[in-house]
């Protein structure tokens, strides 16, 4: 039986915090693939992506080609409205019924997982982990399931468009494929 992380959120866009993040959670958890699940739209963030759902998915297959282990997957992108992981969950499961899921959440979205739609179905659904950052760890305690330390970053993709409205340069910030593609496609110009 294959077991595959979820890595989900806005990928707005995608940098190396992410994928250092990804890496190391797929090490420690002996995750066969990690596959990060751009939104459509996230519920607690309506409104509020810079780049459109095909932009950010170009983004993040141009990150991950080539990269052993990692994927994308397009299950959210393709349903209209808000993405709800139950509802991912549901799909992918009934699709791969010989695959074990692992839901991978960031201490912040851990620690909101209560209000989550159906948390009792996603954890029947899959299992699952909360990756955390040194000075901003989860309380294990309340933590949805276990607990992966992951390197303090400093990037962030707010970061990462405001420097490109800035007129400053994202390299090494991302991946230079994404950074290619950012100004191939004037993305971010204007920052919010």
């Amino acid at each position: 039986m294959s077991l595959v992380g979820l890595f989900g959120g806005s990928f707005d866009p995608i940098h190396h915090g992410h994928l250092i993040t990804a890496a190391v959670v797929g090490e420690t958890l002996g995750l066969d693939q990690l596959r990060f699940v751009p939104a459509n739209e996230q519920p607690f963030k309506a409104g509020t992506h810079q780049a459109s759902a095909v932009h950010r998915a170009a983004m993040l297959q141009l990150a991950v080609a080539g990269r052993d282990g990692f994927a994308v997957e397009p299950a959210e992108l393709e349903r209209p409205g808000p993405s709800y992981t139950v509802e991912t969950l549901r799909m992918l499961t009934a699709r791969e019924p010989g695959t074990r899921f692992v839901v991978l959440l960031g201490a912040d979205a851990a620690a909101q997982f209560d209000r989550w739609r159906e948390p009792d179905e996603i954890r029947r659904l899959a299992q699952v982990a909360v990756f955390a950052r040194p000075g901003a760890p989860a309380a294990t305690g309340r933590a949805p399931g276990p607990v992966v330390e992951v390197p303090g970053i400093g990037i962030s993709a707010t970061g990462v468009r405001r420097r490109v409205a800035e007129g400053r340069s994202v390299r090494y910030w991302v991946p230079d494929a994404v950074a290619d593609y950012i100004a191939m496609h004037r993305l971010y110009l204007s920052h919010v």
